[in-house]
């Protein structure tokens, strides 16, 4: 089974986290905040703390990860914040990721995020993982639907996993 990386394990990141512990994976899930890793601990899942808006912080938990889910289509913050997560930052985060051991990539592409920024953020996602050679999965099932939206996560990272 693989290692999964979950960058942004809030809600939706520990309900993944659960189904793919359910499947044999180990599972390692990032938060900004040292109170938020008891919650992703409990969903079975390594907690991780870094922050996506400084890169360094997160660069170490790629460490053994076969596929990266990067799940911040609900992003709070300012709004020129949230757009550099998805630009800038990701582009940074991208460049960082695909030196490393991670072979596939799930990008979120739906949540309260303005669509055109993820829209950016997606074709960033697909030049870089094309360049590169590397499986990707734009996640663009909407998160209101909980349940459509785990079932669509769960297999775009079977997808990536599966992929030659």
């Amino acid at each position: 089974m693989a290692r999964c990386l979950i960058i942004g394990c809030g809600c939706r990141g520990r309900s993944l986290a659960r189904e793919l512990t359910a499947q044999g994976h180990a599972v390692r899930g990032t938060t900004r905040k040292q109170a938020a890793a008891v919650e992703i601990e409990r969903a079975g899942a390594e907690p991780f703390i870094g922050d996506p808006d400084r890169i360094a912080t997160i660069a170490p938990a790629f460490d053994h990860a076969s596929v990266a889910c990067v799940l911040l289509g609900s992003a709070a913050g300012s709004s020129d914040g949230v757009a550099a997560l998805h630009s800038t930052r990701l582009e940074m985060l991208l460049t960082r990721m695909l030196d490393t051991t991670v072979r596939g990539i799930v990008y979120e592409a739906a949540g309260t995020v303005e669509p055109g920024v993820l829209a950016d953020g997606a074709r960033l996602v697909a030049a870089a993982c094309s360049e590169s050679r590397i499986p990707y999965v734009v996640l663009d099932e909407d998160p209101a639907d909980h349940g459509a939206w785990l079932s669509a996560a769960r297999d775009a990272v079977q997808a990536v996993l599966a992929a030659p």
